[in-house]
């Protein structure tokens, strides 16, 4: 009977799902509104049409179009951006950093690129809507611990269970490269610098690791399948992307020296100091996700403010960059945007902050066919703002929507909000 039960509860949902859908309208146009393309170009006082979950309008006003719509919604002067893409994310692998029961984000071992984080992302998550209702509708999900932590899939940030959440399964493998310097004292990463004895020997470990690997897809034939290189083939082959986790212009310089022997995409993952190698990085097309700019300079003779001009020095010598933020937890990822917004105010253009929160970060994890701006043929995955997004002062995303499906913008916090103002007639 329990079973029974259960299935007419998952029926009811269904058919409750079904009939949502069917009442959602198919196609709708925003008018009056600020539309921030995401490839640097903003159409003041714009429209936006959306038809079968599909951008299939984005002009000014004025001009005139054929094209009708079941519901035309004024945006009374908002704005309208791509949905924001979080890299480099731990959201839905942990809950509550303190309760080891709640936290999935680490393997066992040295060496595992087989790992999928995807199949441990939980999308009842508490903290995934406090992220949502800040404007990041996608996510990269990245294991950690080991030196090849495993593989990262992108992720919607609302979905009934892992695999309807997910964009793309595993398309990144991610790689910690042993860091020259370490950092002793109580106050973490920012005491007493000391050299890494261990540096060369763990640069060897990963120069051998990838030797055996390479030599085993080359193989035309193997008797005995090894998951691990079966995955390592799909770097050789460039079906995925290698993200390598590296901070000091250093490290950073011998990664991509050696990675680049054997033919793989890389991309750089933290990049704290890729201010100081922009000609090396442009010589070597490699794209740079930053992390957590607002902190301190790694080393004491850099300005104080360094952090906060490394996305402006970057943009303005051409380098591919975008935004991430997984300093203390999950959580942390609903202030991603602001980040942005703080260095635009050390030099970065607003416009190159928008694109390196969107269509950047699209196209640095090769999702940017479908999200990442808003123009004619992609998904209709965008958020709506009355005021700058990127300014923590007047930001309040009011509506957003993944592929034309309107999405919830509630979390927690704001139940319990509610929940208090009305016990307390707090309210208008």
């Amino acid at each position: 009977m329990k079973l029974i039960f259960s299935l007419l509860i998952v029926w009811s949902l269904s058919l409750f799902s079904v009939m949502a859908q069917k009442n959602m309208p198919k196609s709708f146009l925003y008018t009056n509104v600020t539309i921030h393309v995401g490839n640097g170009k903003v159409i003041e006082n714009g429209k936006i049409g959306v038809a079968a979950g599909k951008i299939n309008l984005v002009e000014t006003m004025t001009a005139q179009s054929s094209a009708s719509y079941d519901v035309t919604i004024d945006g009374k002067g908002q704005h309208v951006y791509p949905g924001f893409i979080a890299a480099n994310t731990r959201l839905g692998l942990e809950e509550i950093g303190a309760v080891r029961a709640t936290v999935d984000y680490r393997e066992v071992g040295h060496f595992n690129p087989n790992i999928r984080s995807i199949i441990a992302y939980n999308t009842d998550s508490k903290v995934v809507p406090t992220v949502r209702s800040n404007g990041v509708l996608l996510a990269q999900v990245v294991p950690e611990g080991g030196r090849i932590s495993g593989q990262s899939s992108i992720v919607y940030t609302e979905g009934d269970n892992w695999e309807d959440a997910t964009l793309v399964f595993d398309n990144c493998v991610h790689l910690r490269w042993p860091s020259r310097v370490r950092y002793t004292g109580w106050w973490a990463q920012r005491g007493r610098a000391e050299m890494n004895k261990n540096y060369d020997k763990g640069m060897e470990a990963t120069r051998v690791y990838f030797d055996a690997a390479k030599a085993y897809a080359q193989k035309t034939k193997v008797e005995q399948k090894n998951l691990k290189f079966e995955t390592m083939k799909a770097l050789f082959n460039k079906e995925k992307k290698l993200i390598v986790h590296a901070e000091d212009a250093k490290s950073m310089m011998d990664a991509i020296n050696l990675l680049e022997t054997y033919g793989v995409d890389i991309v750089i993952q933290g990049g704290t100091e890729s201010w100081k190698i922009v000609d090396f990085l442009k010589k070597k097309n490699v794209s740079v996700i930053l992390h957590d700019v607002q902190q301190l300079p790694r080393r004491d003779d850099s300005d104080i403010d360094q952090p906060f001009k490394t996305p402006g020095v970057l943009q303005a010598n051409g380098i591919k960059f975008a935004f991430s933020l997984n300093r203390h937890g999950s959580w942390n990822v609903r202030n991603l945007m602001f980040q942005a917004g703080q260095a635009v105010g050390h030099g970065l253009d607003q416009e190159a902050a928008v694109s390196a929160l969107t269509l950047n970060v699209a196209e640095i994890l090769g999702i940017a066919d479908r999200v990442g701006s808003l123009e004619v043929g992609k998904d209709a995955t965008f958020i709506v703002s009355k005021g700058d997004a990127l300014d923590m002062r007047t930001s309040v995303i009011t509506a957003a929507f993944m592929a034309g499906r309107r999405v919830d913008l509630g979390d927690k916090q704001k139940d319990l909000y509610n929940k208090y103002m009305e016990k307390y007639e707090l309210k208008d």
